[in-house]
């Protein structure tokens, strides 16, 4: 355990740094939202981050809707083996 190889996000600093990256990213990418008008055909596209939280929420569905399905399309461990 001693030479046990020590990869960058083993320390704890990297981690807080790609953490709060990803949040400053997430802000700049919401910012533009307050500063112009977007045409748009239902009232809450207008709501800032909309598109965000939708796709946020879409993929979020995907995968709770992936996880079920999987329940019914698995197969046994063994039922390739002759």
């Amino acid at each position: 355990m001693k030479n046990e190889k020590k990869y960058w996000l083993d320390d704890r600093r990297n981690v807080d740094k790609i953490y709060w990256g990803l949040w400053l990213v997430c802000l700049l990418i919401t910012l533009p939202d307050f500063f112009y008008h977007r045409h748009v055909d239902f009232p809450w596209e207008a709501w800032v981050g909309f598109y965000g939280f939708y796709g946020f929420l879409s993929c979020f569905g995907l995968v709770i809707l992936a996880k079920q399905v999987r329940k019914i399309v698995k197969r046994k461990e063994d039922y390739y083996d002759i």
